[in-house]
């Protein structure tokens, strides 16, 4: 089990952005949450088995919809305990 702390930064605020990041953990297994900051950017907590957290990641780095992803800041955590993935 992984958990990876995550500062995405660019067009990530008022598109869809954290919706997009919740249906692919789940698509992915994957739990946590998401949230936007006061300064633009999206933090994510997310922990999962190896593939699925890899996914999850590479997903994140795609700029879906109208998103425009520049940058993703990633620090692996110890795992916490969750139950599912939130939008905060």
């Amino acid at each position: 089990m992984k958990q990876y702390h995550l500062i995405v930064s660019g067009l990530v605020q008022g598109v869809g952005f954290r919706y997009y990041t919740e249906r692919l953990a789940l698509s992915k297994q994957v739990k946590g949450w998401v949230r936007n900051l006061p300064d633009g950017t999206v933090e994510i907590v997310a922990q999962g088995n190896e593939p699925s957290i890899s996914d999850f990641v590479n997903g994140i780095k795609t700029s879906p919809g109208f998103s425009r992803v520049d940058d993703v800041r990633i620090d692996e955590q110890p795992p916490e305990s969750f139950s599912n993935f939130k939008i905060r």
